[in-house]
């Protein structure tokens, strides 16, 4: 499925969107692999539970919130395309990160549980038909299709992975 249309998607998400240089979700999804596959790994236990400034995530945090918001998207797309007509709840990530219980996990716990995710994701998105791409629903009141969820995913390691790049590494 090609790069979604503005209005098939909330504006704050257009960010992540902009990330992903692929045409295709399923190819923007298996390109990505060797990201989830090999970047994360090779941060440190040490560097693991660092944070760049006060107040900020470590590691740790931060590898858990793009796994916690992979699961949400995901859910999020499964339930669009099984054309749910209730709005899906939002989420506060700054109190799922605090009560995540990241930082008492191994950094290679969080790595191995992003690469099921993200494989479990995948087998999803390899399944879905086009007319369940172009399905939409309400996700915290916001209209949304299951081919914008699926850039918006790839586009969320991204933007992580550039933040880890810069303020972290």
């Amino acid at each position: 499925m090609p790069k979604p249309i503005e209005g098939t998607y909330p504006v704050y998400f257009q960010n992540y969107i902009n990330q992903v240089q692929e045409e295709d979700v399923m190819t923007a999804i298996e390109n990505q692999q060797t990201v989830i596959d090999n970047f994360f790994d090779t941060i440190s236990e040490e560097k693991s539970v660092h944070a760049y400034a006060e107040g900020k995530w470590t590691l740790k945090e931060l590898l858990q919130h793009v796994t916690d918001t992979e699961r949400i998207f995901i859910f999020r797309s499964l339930a669009f395309a099984r054309k749910e007509t209730q709005s899906l709840p939002g989420f506060d990530e700054t109190v799922y990160a605090a009560n995540s219980n990241a930082n008492a996990r191994t950094w290679k716990s969080l790595c191995e549980e992003l690469k099921a995710v993200r494989k479990t994701s995948q087998m999803l998105f390899e399944n879905f038909t086009d007319e369940m791409f172009n399905s939409s629903g309400l996700a915290n009141n916001n209209p949304t299709t299951v081919n914008a969820l699926g850039f918006i995913l790839v586009g969320h390691v991204y933007h992580h992975k550039n933040i880890i790049e810069t303020r972290y590494l």
